[in-house]
């Protein structure tokens, strides 16, 4: 068993959830108006500086992200709707201020000038530098360059697809889709799956309300020896949010105007401008060469799950017609059991959420040279909710907040993911402020009998999220915009994906992995099955990722405005992903929230960023030890620390000591490096 997280009260300012649609109302009311004020006085500036322009500038981005984030988070989280209103509301009023702000000619004519002022430019700081490149280039980006007429045009569009962003991922918040079956129809399906779960008489017959959240329908689908009851879960999940396709449909025909309005040929090239990759050209190489490298394990891999199929209809005495995409998870998890007698109920007997938590964050808490305090009786969101302390391991100085909301709720946030409430930066009086961050998930709650158990993939997805976490916690940046994840799109995620790693290492695992009854560690021939079938089915795997990554370049990647978004999905997915569709009429990407949640041509960046995690554990972590605290200080000194305050690929090579390369990474999927 592992040791109590300490406890205490609360240190530092602590953020306030506990807001009314009034006072969300209030505070946007005061960004706009503060904002305002400040761009007046900067506009009005005869003899620009960097201090009388691009500091109070840069000043507000510090001192109001805060409560943006807060009062925008709220939509995601909140129980109350008019609270979650109010929020989406408040989003798209400020992100039509921060549009209109983006392009004030008068303030981009002072910002310009400093800009062009080498004295000016001699005297500042790498960082400083960094803040005034970056400010007068996202001004060029935002049309800055145009004549009026375009410049009004392109921030009528850019208000537009705000707004169209945001009701999309409203409607998949609360859009959840459900079916209803008989245990016979569910049958595959451990016990604690229908413990405390909702029941509905249909016909007189009593029947399961199974959710289109994570912990209802991945069990289902990798479970369910029914096909048919299978394929009608899948059919609930991509025909959710029919209102959505043309939402996306019209995003992506906006989102190419802005670009050739521009001088881009597609959105996809004005968007990776600012990324590693740099061009769309780069991007479709990197998944064209991994598709035809994958295509060769997938070969493999539908040999083995067709003869399954093959098997389980003779046996039923029907015939043989195909695999289809509600059969992916049955199969690839049949051949994984069989193959490697892993069995998911197993496993996650040893993954016990509390155990898994507390184990995970002692990890980072060496690995980092932090502390972590629970506070008791905290302010939060919702009961459920947690919030930690984090302190320099030695000494007594405070780092900053998380919050982790884990388990699933009506009307919350469907997925797994990390919002920056607050960035760290420094303040006017050469302070610190502190980062806080929030963790929001959808794990499997405790029953009546078990706690909350999570398979092994939930643990992974764990150490992943709260990676981004610590990235928000240990970066420490002079100004906010580059605090923490704000690195490049492509970059972002390698620092989790590397930290993911720590879940496939038996030392690790056999720390935090305790049965729920007897609290002994995972046996180490269980750690060893897993490790082995870590790569089953990774060729079937990754071809859904490059598929997600293709169908994103297919729609932005392109000068048709009129693509049409639903049949490119569709095609897209048959052709690359080798399971057919329904043949019934479906629109899984209604629900693809990547698209509209800043992810547009920038899906690739998943298994771009795979390139350097897998480049940094091996070259640093696997040859040094995985607990070794010297190269984890190196890891936040040179990867977590400057967050976006420099370029991606100089931490990178400060931290490897060289330039990263694609060896490791092709290892890690099951590939050649040659």
């Amino acid at each position: 068993m592992t040791a109590q997280m300490p406890t205490g009260s609360a240190k530092g300012t602590v953020l306030n959830f506990n807001l009314s649609p009034k006072e969300i109302t209030r505070i946007t009311d005061r960004l706009i108006a503060n904002g305002m004020a400040i761009q007046d006085r900067v506009a009005a500036q005869s003899s620009p500086t960097f201090a009388n322009v691009v500091v109070p500038l840069a000043m507000r981005e510090n001192e109001q992200s805060s409560e943006y984030y807060l009062i925008t988070f709220l939509q995601n989280v909140s129980t109350d709707k008019d609270v979650r209103d109010a929020s989406t509301e408040a989003e798209e009023r400020l992100n039509a201020f921060e549009i209109e702000s983006s392009m004030r000619e008068d303030v981009y004519a002072v910002v310009r000038a400093v800009f062009n002022n080498a004295s000016e430019m001699d005297k500042l700081g790498a960082e400083d530098r960094r803040l005034i490149e970056k400010m007068e280039l996202s001004y060029r980006r935002n049309g800055l360059a145009l004549d009026k007429e375009k410049r009004e045009r392109l921030g009528s569009i850019k208000k537009h697809l705000s707004e169209l962003e945001t009701r999309f991922s409203r409607n998949v918040n609360e859009g959840d889709g459900f079916e209803t079956f008989t245990r016979e129809e569910l049958d595959g399906l451990v016990d604690d799956f229908f413990e405390g779960r909702e029941t509905k008489v249909v016909d007189g017959v009593k029947k399961y309300v199974v959710t289109t959240k994570y912990p209802d329908i991945v069990p289902v689908m990798m479970k369910a020896t029914s096909e048919t009851t299978r394929r009608r879960m899948l059919y609930a999940e991509e025909t959710r949010c029919p209102e959505n396709i043309p939402l996306l449909q019209e995003a992506v025909k906006l989102r190419l105007e802005v670009a050739q309005l521009l001088g881009y040929r597609t959105h996809a090239e004005y968007k990776l401008e600012l990324s590693m990759a740099k061009d769309p050209e780069a991007v479709l190489a990197f998944e064209k060469d991994l598709r035809q490298r994958l295509d060769v394990l997938a070969d493999k891999e539908i040999k083995e799950i067709e003869a399954l199929k093959r098997a389980d209809k003779k046996a039923a005495g029907e015939k043989y017609d195909g695999l289809f995409s509600w059969d992916f998870r049955y199969y690839s998890n049949m051949v994984k059991e069989r193959k490697h007698n892993i069995n998911d109920d197993e496993v996650k007997e040893y993954f016990p959420m509390k155990e898994v938590t507390r184990g995970i964050l002692e990890i980072y808490q060496t690995m980092l040279g932090l502390r972590f305090v629970k506070v008791e009786d905290a302010a939060v969101w919702h009961p459920e909710v947690e919030l930690y302390e984090v302190w320099e391991a030695a000494g007594k100085k405070f780092t900053g907040h998380f919050y982790l909301d884990l388990f699933p709720r009506a009307d919350k946030y469907n997925h797994a993911a990390v919002w920056p409430i607050r960035p760290g930066f420094v303040r006017a009086d050469g302070t610190h402020e502190f980062p806080v961050a929030a963790m929001v998930a959808n794990f499997p709650k405790p029953t009546a009998s078990k706690p909350a158990l999570l398979k092994h993939s939930d643990a992974v997805t764990l150490l992943h999220e709260l990676g981004h976490v610590l990235h928000s916690i240990c970066s420490s940046t002079k100004w906010a915009r580059f605090h923490g994840t704000a690195t490049e799109g492509d970059f972002v995620e390698s620092p989790s994906q590397m930290l993911e790693n720590w879940g496939w290492e038996p030392s690790v695992l056999q720390k935090f992995a305790v049965h729920y009854k007897t609290g002994k560690p995972i046996p180490a021939e269980l750690v060893k099955r897993l490790v082995a079938a870590k790569n089953e089915g990774a060729g079937l795997f990754n071809l859904r990722q490059v598929f997600f990554g293709l169908f994103d370049m297919s729609i932005h990647h392109t000068e048709d405005p009129n693509v049409d978004v639903k049949k490119n999905f569709l095609k897209l997915r048959q052709e690359i992903s080798r399971f057919e569709n329904d043949s019934d009429d479906t629109w899984g990407t209604s629900t693809f929230g990547h698209m509209m949640g800043g992810y547009d041509a920038g899906y690739y960046g998943y298994m771009w960023s795979l390139v350097f995690s897998a480049d940094m554990f091996e070259s640093r972590f696997i040859k040094e030890g995985v607990e070794n605290t010297t190269t984890g200080m190196d890891y936040r000194r040179e990867i977590l620390l400057p967050g976006g305050s420099r370029d991606a690929m100089i931490s990178l090579e400060h931290f490897l000591g060289r330039k990263p390369n694609n060896k490791a990474f092709l290892r890690s999927i099951g590939l050649e490096s040659h």
